[in-house]
């Protein structure tokens, strides 16, 4: 029998933030998954949950390890919602938010926090399977 239930942690995630390791962080994006939170509206969490200081227009991405590190970032909500996303998923999320994401953090609330630019992340996921890298000759061309 398997657990059909998502995972609500990333290990690897979790260890290469205590590291601050840049790559083991890149790596685990790639291959494992990550904790989104979500806004709930009319009592259904329908979108990613973003974050900004008043008065821009900028927002900022919160990821995290595991929703235990979600949840102590928010003491006073009784029912964080949170979704799992993966590689494709967060790519696509910068893909379409970059112009209004000015940064993404990862465990804001601790205990190893770390932070990244849209950018660096997108470079960092690199080419996922099934994609087709432009830019490229065919070869003998």
């Amino acid at each position: 029998m398997t657990d059909a239930t998502p995972p609500t942690h990333s290990p690897a995630l979790a260890a290469a933030l205590a590291a601050q390791d840049v790559v083991a962080v890149a790596y685990a994006l790639r291959n494992d998954v990550m904790i989104v939170p979500q806004l709930v509206v009319n009592g259904q969490a329908e979108q990613v949950r973003v974050f900004g200081r008043e008065g821009t227009d900028r927002r900022m991405l919160l990821l995290f390890s595991s929703a235990e590190n979600y949840a102590r970032m928010v003491p006073d909500e009784i029912d964080p919602q949170i979704m799992v996303g993966d590689a494709q998923w967060l790519r696509e999320f910068l893909t379409v938010h970059q112009q209004v994401l000015e940064m993404v953090f990862f465990d804001v609330a601790g205990p190893h926090v770390m932070q990244a630019a849209p950018a660096d992340l997108m470079r960092a996921l690199g080419s996922l399977p099934g994609e087709e890298v432009t830019g490229t000759s065919e070869p003998g061309r």
